[in-house]
């Protein structure tokens, strides 16, 4: 009898309370909402959330939302009671609330049962007669005083090679390695197991990203001695970690801010190799500037002024 495959839901909090966090289910049900014995428990003083909101249900190796509750759920933008889910969909909890990007993946496979190895068969020792022991004659030695060793010459001293550091970054680096990798960029989500991770234009590219300003092969991601690495292809200095231009390989900490170009798009690295894309913001205009304040004094004068040039106008023209 086949057993099931284990599958695992993720769900990754893109907004909301737990952003950035990636929360993990094997349960045949997911219950989502404010109630204690929810799964996905949300905190009780987030009202648009109900007590109990929504469920996951496995079918089979498929998964349908259920939504219960009075604000309604969303998939990609649309209000569903039910919906069967897929990779990289979007939940959001009521409309203007937390959202969330659902993965599945397999965990393990069925277990093959173990073949325990053969014990060899031992072969026959050789038997092995003893040899007759040998008597040794020892000749009497006159007493002489052994000649010195011939000291060896002295060696020129050799320097001893100093390790150096690379001052590139190691082509080893650019192999593909076992690594995982979530890219969120606005409604969609990208999960990859091995890196690196092309970004760019190009349709060779693992990360195709049609944006203003982003080249054919702009950037890459590696995962090289436990660390999360980003390069910048363009020649060109591009892209910028926390504001500074790459220069090569440069590492990505926690919290990170990357920019791939003047025009964006920016991303935040979560840690956990979770790349989030960050909200552009529109340049604030400049205020237009308060008009001059005049005082009544100055109202005054400038009123007498205007009347006093009308009426040498008119004296003038009556004198004529």
């Amino acid at each position: 009898m086949v057993n099931p495959p284990v599958i695992i839901v993720q769900l990754i909090h893109l907004e909301g309370p737990f952003k950035g966090q990636i929360q993990e289910f094997s349960d045949n049900v997911i219950s989502i909402g404010r109630h204690a014995d929810c799964k996905l428990t949300f905190p009780s003083d987030l009202s648009i959330v109900s007590r109990k909101h929504a469920e996951i249900i496995r079918e089979g190796n498929r998964f349908k939302l259920v939504d219960f509750s009075a604000n309604g759920t969303e998939v990609n933008g649309m209000l569903v009671k039910e919906s069967y889910l897929k990779g990289g969909d979007v939940l959001t909890i009521a409309p203007g609330g937390p959202k969330i990007s659902f993965l599945t993946q397999i965990s393990k496979e069925v277990p093959q049962p173990a073949v325990s190895p053969t014990p060899e068969p031992s072969s026959p020792k050789p038997i092995t007669t003893p040899e007759p022991q040998r008597q040794e004659h020892h000749t009497p030695q006159t007493s002489q005083p052994a000649p010195p060793p011939p000291q060896p010459l002295p060696q020129p001293e050799q320097p001893q090679p100093q390790a150096q550091s690379p001052k590139t970054f190691p082509r080893s680096a650019e192999e593909r390695v076992a690594a995982p990798l979530i890219i969120q960029f606005g409604a969609t989500l990208r999960s990859y197991k091995e890196l690196p991770v092309n970004i760019g234009k190009n349709p060779s590219c693992e990360f195709i990203l049609d944006f203003p300003g982003i080249l054919d092969r702009h950037a890459q991601l590696l995962f090289y001695q436990n660390q999360y690495w980003v390069k910048d292809l363009t020649g060109q200095q591009l892209v910028k970690v926390n504001q500074r231009p790459c220069e090569g390989e440069v590492p990505l900490q926690a919290n990170d801010f990357v920019m791939l170009g003047p025009q964006g798009p920016s991303f935040q690295f979560l840690g956990g190799g979770r790349l989030a894309e960050m909200e552009q913001q529109a340049p604030k205009e400049p205020s237009p500037l308060p008009p001059p304040t005049v005082s009544q004094e100055q109202k005054k004068s400038m009123t007498d002024e205007v009347l006093n040039k009308a009426k040498s106008i008119f004296k003038k023209y009556i004198d004529s």
